[in-house]
């Protein structure tokens, strides 16, 4: 299974829904890759991908500084799961990879 692409993230967070897309690049086979949202863009860390399960971390600077784990179950082109900030509760995520013919880019 592969997760390289460019997926469009939809976080649930307490103080709203963000949106985010992410871009995952294989390199080796070494998972890479880079976050933007909020009008900044960061790098991922600690890519796996685990069957089906993706884990990474990530810090960001805005709305808050957090440094978030997030951890998703890829299926097809779909993907679920949760983003955790600290002692915050779990954030629900949604995605989905985006095709050549498909939703446009998220603008921040």
């Amino acid at each position: 299974m592969s997760a390289e692409g460019i997926w469009n993230l939809s976080i649930s967070t307490p103080v709203g829904v963000i949106k985010a897309v992410i871009e995952l690049r294989g390199q080796g086979g070494v998972l890479t890759g880079t976050a933007r949202a909020a009008g900044e863009e960061v790098p991922m860390d600690g890519i796996v991908l685990d069957g089906d399960r993706l884990t990474w971390k990530q810090a960001v600077r805005k709305p808050l500084r957090l440094n978030l784990a997030f951890d998703v179950t890829v299926d097809g082109d779909t993907l679920k799961g949760t983003s955790k900030a600290g002692r915050l509760p779990a954030s629900k995520v949604t995605g989905e990879r985006r095709t050549p013919r498909t939703a446009p880019e998220y603008r921040s």
